[in-house]
């Protein structure tokens, strides 16, 4: 998917087809008894903070984590456009564990390929639950314009994940 931003520059959630978000609903019931006598029920609005918090809890279950979330990078050279249905990446070259860090309602995972890791043409990137090729779970993927990795370059890949 190709946005139209600064090179550099991820784009915001309202750039993405799909964003996201948080929905709650709450429901107050007041009995008086076995009567119900008044039921309100509404979607709520989900608090800044409370956005702030998620996005740092995101990053501190990754560290801890005995069952693993989502906090493993993969490069892939398929450059097929990503859908929502996508379970893998096309081709996967190679996945490497991330490292994690949240700021404001960003939930971000970066991962270094060093030499000799990943070497081909990417296209494809990947955020999984594990870092086993052969399975996991794919949170996010997305298709890029071409990076020819070389025996000695080292790619560094960052997935940020905008909770709004």
């Amino acid at each position: 998917m190709q946005n139209q931003q600064k090179e550099g520059q991820l784009p915001s959630p309202c750039q993405q087809s799909k964003a996201v978000k948080l929905v709650g609903k709450w429901k107050a019931t007041l009995t008086r008894g076995t009567e119900t006598v008044c039921e309100k029920e509404g979607y709520n609005t989900i608090c800044t903070t409370g956005i702030q918090t998620l996005a740092g809890y995101l990053s501190s279950a990754a560290i801890s984590a005995t069952k693993n979330p989502f906090y493993f990078i993969a490069i892939g050279s398929d450059s097929t456009s990503e859908t929502s249905s996508d379970d893998a990446l096309g081709t996967e070259l190679s996945r490497h564990t991330g490292t994690t860090t949240h700021f404001t309602a960003v939930y971000q995972v970066t991962a270094t390929f060093a030499s000799g890791s990943g070497t081909g043409n990417v296209y494809e990137y990947g955020l999984f639950d594990t870092n086993s090729s052969a399975s996991g779970n794919m949170l996010s993927r997305d298709t890029e314009g071409l990076i020819t990795k070389n025996a000695n370059d080292v790619l560094t890949v960052t997935c940020q994940l905008t909770l709004s």
